[in-house]
């Protein structure tokens, strides 16, 4: 599955499709979205995940939330550990992203590039 820096799971939620999330106020609570730090100019790919599948969006706060093949991603409030996947299948509209061979992504910041890992 697809996890963050801290080795948290990333979900999808079916409304957004591809290139836009429906996310916000207060599903964005409890649905973090995972964005990327202020002046991040790209997202590059960490292990399991390949570089074509990474992408932003633009939310409507403003913020570069990270996608996987166009998915915008989030983390679930509920999950307190790495590994956790409280969320999976919640309301029939939340699931795991399962990272394209089956590895587990990881981020990891690299500020003097300007990118951020995944």
């Amino acid at each position: 599955m697809v996890v963050d820096q801290s080795g948290m799971t990333l979900y999808r939620f079916t409304p957004d499709g591809t290139g836009k999330t429906t996310c916000t106020d207060s599903c964005a609570t409890t649905w973090l979205p995972a964005t990327v730090p202020a002046g991040t100019t790209r997202v590059v790919a960490g292990p399991g995940i390949s570089g074509g599948e990474l992408g932003t969006i633009t939310r409507p706060d403003g913020t570069l939330q990270v996608t996987f093949n166009g998915m915008p991603l989030y983390r679930y409030s509920a999950d307190s550990k790495p590994g956790d996947a409280t969320g999976q299948g919640l309301n029939g509209v939340w699931f795991v992203v399962p990272a394209s061979s089956g590895a587990s992504g990881s981020t990891t910041t690299t500020a003097s590039s300007g990118g951020y890992r995944y």
